[in-house]
């Protein structure tokens, strides 16, 4: 039927209408924060605080009960082994205290035969280490064994050479105090003021005791070390240490200065602690000992500072921000942006940092993506970038 040129203005007119209130009640686009599939370096790390500490510190304490003279020195002095560091005036003893001093003498003396002995041990399996070590040597050089054979008995005997050092040091700190106390003894000596010798050479770090005053036997007075051999202590959740390997490089921020420090992870500590957190929740944590690859001046004992733990350093991987990943039905999900709506696509993903994530399938390097999808964006609505 042929309809007529009223009949044709009125269709036209409703199907303009129809239009018209499609657009106008049309819902907008949904705005959006975005990203773009990438490639490029990715580091998967741990932060965390830490606390620098001087390694190998000595904490003198007095010797005997008596009189502390006051200490003339400073925090910051450097002091030689052997120097007076400070004197003792001890009291007259009666008959229960010479027999206590007697027995605390030889227990001194126990202390420096154990001391002297692990010494024997250690300076033995040194010898045995670097004789290894040279044997490696001459059969790496005609190419009988590995290098990564010839690296560990080097390791090996550099690790014994550094046990050596603490055990002498021990040795000299275990006959100073067993000088000490066999003064007390010599009915002699009982009076006669006591003086307190550096048992290392190093710097003043601490003074716990500085005016004259009464102390006990066995409080500490003064506390030395070398500042160049600074470490820090980093605090980590049980569950994240275990991630940590010795050799991980950890990167050392807002200590102070203006540029980041390098360092290594040394060591982690096999026992677990409980500490409360600022919620008011118990956690298990371990610390994770690390040292600077080069002597920082600025940095002193007891500095707070950030550090990151380098647990995967990958140098070009196709990646995706973390903040664009959502769990699903089979899943990892994520948002493509294609024209002008999104769409749903599942992803595998592989290593995982703080803001990227490796992209193993799922999408293409220059796609763009929605970050912090909200809970009302579904798949197929149209989106639009936030500016």
């Amino acid at each position: 039927m042929r309809l007529s040129k009223t009949q044709r203005i009125a269709a036209l007119t409703l199907s303009a209408s129809v239009l018209i209130l499609f657009f106008v009640f049309r819902p907008s686009p949904l705005l959006v924060d975005s990203g773009v599939v990438s490639r490029g370096a990715l580091l998967v790390t741990l932060d965390a605080e830490g606390v620098t500490r001087v390694n190998d510190r000595f904490v003198v304490a007095a010797p005997v009960t008596g009189r502390l003279m006051r200490v003339a020195l400073k925090e910051g002095d450097r002091v030689k082994k052997g120097e007076v560091l400070a004197t003792l005036l001890p009291p007259e003893l009666d008959a229960r205290q010479s027999e206590e001093a007697s027995a605390r003498s030889e227990s001194a003396r126990a202390a420096l035969n154990e001391a002297l002995a692990r010494a024997s041990r250690t300076e033995l399996s040194l010898a045995e280490a670097e004789r290894r070590a040279r044997r490696y040597g001459n059969l790496h050089g005609e190419g009988a064994i590995s290098s990564e054979s010839f690296e560990v008995a080097e390791n090996e005997a550099g690790a014994l050479r550094k046990e050596a050092e603490a055990a002498r040091s021990a040795v000299t700190s275990a006959r100073y105090n067993f000088k000490a106390l066999q003064t007390l003894v010599d009915p002699r000596s009982s009076r006669r003021a006591v003086t307190v010798l550096a048992p290392v050479e190093g710097r003043v770090l601490r003074i716990h005791e500085k005016s004259e005053r009464t102390v006990a036997a066995g409080s500490p007075l003064i506390d030395i070390g070398d500042p160049a051999s600074i470490e820090v202590v980093i605090d980590l959740l049980s569950s994240d240490a275990v991630k940590v390997s010795p050799g991980n490089r950890v990167v050392i921020l807002d200590w102070g200065g203006e540029r980041a420090l390098q360092g290594r992870v040394k060591t982690i500590e096999s026992s677990a602690f409980t500490k409360v957190s600022a919620l008011g929740i118990e956690e298990k944590r371990i610390n994770v000992i690390a040292v600077l690859d080069n002597f920082e001046p600025l940095l002193g004992d007891n500095f707070r500072v950030q550090s990151k733990i380098m647990l995967h350093e990958a140098p070009n991987l196709l990646q995706v921000p973390v903040s664009s990943l959502f769990r699903g039905k089979n899943g990892w999900n994520l948002f493509v942006i294609e024209g002008g709506r999104a769409v749903q696509k599942q992803v595998t993903i592989g290593l995982r940092g703080n803001y990227q994530a490796e992209l193993l399938s799922g999408a293409t390097v220059g796609q763009t993506v929605i970050v912090h999808p909200t809970n009302e964006l579904e798949n197929g609505m149209r989106v639009k970038i936030r500016e």
